[in-house]
């Protein structure tokens, strides 16, 4: 496997392979997403915009079989600021993560934490960051979709310094597999302080 780095509009020619593995594997719990390419075509557009965002992609041969985002938080969209804003963190001092996301067969390799190290070496060397921070659907314990055996990555978030702020939340709607519309989803915000290296 090759795992190589785009930034800024050299993310461009990637949208759709990122849109591919965001369809396939966010179709299963906890999102439960049934893919749309117009919403990934609005959804990605905010990244190919940014001077400054940032694709970790996964090679398997010529093929991409993971991809993680970031941007810096000034270049979301307003619904992924509002909790900031209304907590009164600086918008300028936060890098944003967008998605991690992995085929099956590839996990349990170390992936995801690589995904990690190079969104939060990537926003130290921007330099001005110093806070990164992610948001994840919240989904009921009880949720009758939960799959036998499902692990959250609450475990995984944790020991990689991140805290769930109960206090800060986005709603995103999406259409579920088996819906017939799309429905609004409650998506809780993880930070962690980016210290220096």
């Amino acid at each position: 496997m090759d795992i190589r780095i785009f930034t800024g509009g050299a993310v461009a020619p990637h949208l759709d392979d990122v849109a591919r593995l965001r369809i396939e594997v966010f179709r299963d719990f906890p999102y439960l997403y049934d893919g749309d390419v117009g919403y990934e075509a609005t959804y990605l557009a905010t990244y190919a915009k940014s001077r400054e965002s940032l694709f970790v992609l996964v090679f398997d041969g010529a093929r991409v079989i993971g991809a993680s985002t970031g941007l810096p938080l000034a270049d979301e969209t307003p619904s992924f600021q509002k909790p900031f804003v209304e907590r009164g963190i600086d918008l300028g001092r936060v890098f944003y993560f967008g998605e991690s996301v992995l085929l099956p067969a590839y996990r349990g390799q170390g992936i995801g934490h690589r995904f990690f190290d190079e969104r939060e070496a990537y926003a130290r060397q921007l330099g001005r960051f110093t806070m990164t921070a992610f948001c994840a659907v919240v989904r009921a314990e009880d949720d009758p979709r939960r799959p036998p055996g499902h692990r959250p990555n609450d475990v995984f978030w944790t020991r990689r310094g991140y805290v769930q702020q109960p206090d800060m939340h986005c709603a995103i709607e999406w259409k579920e597999v088996g819906a017939n519309a799309p429905s609004v989803h409650p998506l809780a915000f993880w930070l962690r302080p980016l210290e220096a290296k």
